[in-house]
């Protein structure tokens, strides 16, 4: 056996052959060059010195000291310097243990083990961890999941909307809920009673009365409540008794015919008011609603008549910031009837009311209240949401239009101090602008912020009945609804602190909404209906808005086989809305083109 290169191989007789080991990083010439028999030995040697050099690139240091030696010298470390910000190290601990378990469950290392690992805990050892050990954030998304987003009872986005969306339609389902734990039961409480539906009637509030006085722990959970007034209510009467040409109905008593007739145990908005001021102390939002029907009787402010000469005052609800009237013929046809039920409502900043039915009292009656100073910082109204185009302007509108112009009111009431924000939905024209703009010589003094039309139809002179109809296949329209635009445009350039603006025209039977005109301006940009015109006074205006694109055709004009024409969009059909739309194409509208 060689000492440096191991046992020898044998050879084809038995015996030990003699080897070489040659070192590969050697030259060539070195490795090919013959060794004499005589110096087999000197050589290995000397081969294995140059392969430990070789293997080594280091140059050799010092001998080290023998073993014992090594062991007795006590290590010393290099001093730090004192630029070091922690100049003593910190003890580190080497057990390893999970944060999230019980101390009584870590993995700790078993010395009766021959092998030193850890051992794992039994399959039969519990883990106290119950629901209620999740944070509640957790919690809260997972009732999310279930119940629907929930959006800050003071968050001014979708205020109306964010209670409707709660009334979920398997509330009783979603209330057994409550019974898995008890983290569980305050968060579907608070879920289930943020928002409630209450008939106006003498017998609801009394049963609600008592049901919160029982339970006075649920009454800081309702942040939005509905009360609406019916306005007819069925009569029943027994089948034989009954001359009425009316379908009979099947009750717990029988066959029966019913009859609608005025409600009897309605309460009045005293009542309403009383309730809610005493029952729900931190409600926030109230919906009143008035109903609709023909000839509909007008909701009771007061319990007794108004034949008694006294001073009445309406019993205050300090909580309510948001007012929601819907049906609002039913509950205000007068200033007085608006200022009795503002007189309940101290710390009211949000106004949204809307009419059923469009009619000329309704504008008549709030041409009057927006004529006076209004306490509000926002302001939504709808006088006509039908959103279908007309042939020219209805019967009721020029009876409006006889006595004054509405525009000049409601453009009164957007210049009230207070109001930030300001949406109307009606009939609309550029002398809201022009009339705002009067209003407001001093920038300084207003604090409106947006203002969002939708416009039912433009009202202008006209000297035929059906040059005042609306619809994209107009000019006349389309071009007041450039007027109007314009207008709102050069608005802007005075009201400096209007920062959104919006204008809009809905129509349902259009044959392709996505023509529908509007025109937008946020965030420093602009979209929607444009013209040389409308570029050069946005310009002047605000020269640092920038339109997002201008489209010069709507889409391509073809033909059918019966001479009809037709276009294919060039923007997709399936958004929402156009982002450049070209006033001059509506000319090909009128001309009778169809849209497929």
């Amino acid at each position: 056996m060689d000492p440096l290169c191991g046992p020898t191989p044998l050879d084809h007789d038995g015996n030990h052959a003699e080897s070489l080991t040659i070192d590969t990083q050697l030259p060539r010439a070195a490795r090919t060059q013959s060794i004499h028999p005589e110096d087999e030995g000197n050589a290995a040697v000397e081969l294995a010195s140059i392969m430990m050099a070789a293997s080594n690139p280091v140059s050799p240091g010092p001998s080290s000291p023998p073993l014992d030696q090594a062991r007795m010298q006590e290590f010393i470390p290099p001093t730090r310097p004192s630029s070091t910000p922690f100049p003593q190290p910190e003890p580190r601990s080497t057990e390893l243990r999970c944060i999230s378990c019980p101390t009584s469950r870590f993995l700790h290392p078993d010395t009766s083990n021959p092998t030193g690992l850890p051992t794992l805990p039994s399959p039969a050892t519990s883990v106290d961890i119950s629901l209620n050990d999740l944070p509640t954030e957790i919690h809260e998304c997972i009732l999310d999941h279930l119940f629907g987003f929930r959006v800050s009872a003071t968050s001014k986005s979708s205020i109306t909307r964010w209670g409707t969306a709660l009334r979920h339609p398997r509330r009783k389902e979603l209330s057994e809920l409550s019974l898995v734990s008890g983290a569980w039961r305050i968060l579907i409480q608070e879920r289930l009673y943020r928002h409630i539906k209450l008939k106006a009637s003498i017998e609801s509030l009394k049963g609600s009365m008592a049901y919160f006085s029982a339970r006075p722990h649920l009454r800081s959970y309702v942040k939005h409540i509905e009360i609406w007034f019916p306005v007819f209510h069925p009569k029943y009467r027994p089948l034989a008794l009954s001359n009425a040409n009316t379908l009979p109905t099947v009750t717990p008593d029988g066959l029966t015919t019913a009859s609608y007739v005025l409600p009897m145990d309605n309460c009045s908005l005293e009542e309403a008011f009383y309730f809610v001021a005493e029952s729900l102390p931190e409600v926030c939002v109230l919906t009143l609603e008035g109903g609709e029907r023909k000839k509909a009787p007008k909701v009771r402010h007061w319990v007794r008549d108004s034949g008694q000469q006294r001073v009445r005052v309406m019993p205050k609800v300090q909580s309510v910031r948001t007012l929601i009237s819907k049906g609002q013929w039913n509950l205000i046809r007068g200033e007085e009837d608006f200022e009795t039920i503002m007189s309940a409502l101290p710390n009211l900043q949000e106004w949204h009311g809307s009419y059923s039915k469009p009619k000329s009292k309704s504008y008549l009656t709030m041409a009057s209240i927006l004529a006076k100073p209004m306490r509000l910082t926002s302001l939504d109204l709808c006088i006509e949401g039908d959103y279908r185009r007309e042939l020219s302007f209805p019967p009721y509108f020029v009876k409006v239009s006889n006595r004054l112009h509405f525009c000049s009111r409601l453009a009164a009431g957007a210049a009230s101090p207070p109001l930030e924000h300001i949406s109307y939905t009606g009939r609309v024209c550029k002398q809201f602008f022009i009339d705002l703009m009067a209003k407001n010589k001093d920038p300084r003094h207003t604090r409106l912020k947006s203002i969002d039309l939708t416009v039912k139809n433009c009202c202008r002179q006209v000297a035929h009945w059906n040059e005042s109809g609306s619809g994209i296949t107009d000019m006349n329209f389309i071009n007041a609804f450039e007027d109007l635009v314009i207008a709102g445009i050069r608005a802007l350039g005075r009201l400096k602190s209007v920062e959104y603006l919006r204008i809009r025209y809905v129509d349902l039977d259009s044959p392709f909404p996505p023509l529908n005109p509007h025109f937008l301006v946020r965030n420093g940009w602009c979209s929607g209906v444009w013209s040389d015109a409308i570029i050069a006074e946005m310009n002047r205006a605000r020269p640092n808005a920038r339109f997002e694109e201008l489209s010069e055709s709507f889409g391509e004009v073809g033909y059918r086989k019966d001479g009809r024409m037709t276009f294919t969009p060039e923007f997709p059909t399936s958004t929402s809305r156009a982002i450049s739309l070209k006033l001059s194409n509506y000319a090909l509208l009128s001309a009778g083109l169809s849209i497929s």
